[in-house]
């Protein structure tokens, strides 16, 4: 009898799992954005594996600018260039439409999948950020630039940096619609709104790049954000700081 106990509360454990997992299943069948193998789609809002979808992208230039087409974001595809460790094949220079954020400088162009990721950053955490924070919009982000042939931190020997193959791009400052600058080297610390709003942003692109790294990482990063989509595999880690 205690066997066919043990075997019967085994069944019923089971039973319950399952049920649960159906109703999770159910529940997320309205934000497919949440699930590890439904297709990305930059209309629906940020979900648990948008980041890693978007770091997915690599590779795929043509999957990523149909997407980009699909979202409606104006772009103009990058001719292939660079040699070895600093090829690149999918960068794009986005374009600005109606109601887009500026980059300054805006002949920048890096890879696909971060000019997505960037989009979903604008859309879904930027602007809400600083409507939030300051009651006004974005209206130009300035970078420190996207394709750069170098090693991690321009040193002689090593890893190669995600901007070697424009897969990267370094964010310095935002400019409000009423001109008044927030910059990442004077406004990162501190107790108010322009740090609130600093932080805000930065923490929000943790969930669409595979790199994040800020003041709070080192002091080679004082000045800004360094957002990249390097590739981990699926179960390979991220990095916000």
């Amino acid at each position: 009898m205690r066997r066919l106990h043990l075997v019967l509360r085994r069944v019923f454990l089971l039973i319950a799992c399952l049920a649960l997992a159906l109703l999770a299943y159910a529940w997320l069948g309205h934000r497919p954005q949440d699930l590890p193998w439904t297709d990305l789609d930059l209309e629906r809002p940020i979900g648990l594996f948008t980041g890693r979808k978007l770091a997915a992208l690599t590779g795929d230039a043509a999957r990523c600018r149909a997407l980009l087409d699909r979202a409606g974001v104006a772009y103009a595809p990058v001719a292939p260039g660079g040699t070895g460790q600093c090829r690149h094949a999918d960068a794009v220079r986005l374009r600005l439409g109606a109601d887009a954020i500026a980059l300054s400088p805006a002949s920048v162009a890096p890879s696909c999948p971060v000019a997505a990721a960037l989009k979903l950053w604008e859309w879904h955490v930027v602007q809400p950020a600083a409507q939030h924070v300051f009651g006004q919009p974005v209206r130009t982000v300035a970078h420190f630039g996207s394709y750069s042939c170098r090693r991690l931190y321009g040193r002689s020997e090593g890893a190669f940096s995600e901007h070697a193959t424009a897969d990267a791009i370094d964010i310095a400052a935002f400019v409000l619609k009423d001109g008044r600058r927030v910059s990442v080297v004077n406004d990162w610390a501190g107790q108010g709104r322009d740090a609130a709003f600093l932080h805000a942003v930065r923490d929000g692109a943790c969930g669409l790049f595979s790199t994040v790294l800020s003041p709070d990482y080192n002091a080679a990063h004082r000045d800004h954000f360094h957002l990249d989509q390097a590739e981990r595999g699926a179960l390979g880690g991220r990095v916000c700081r």
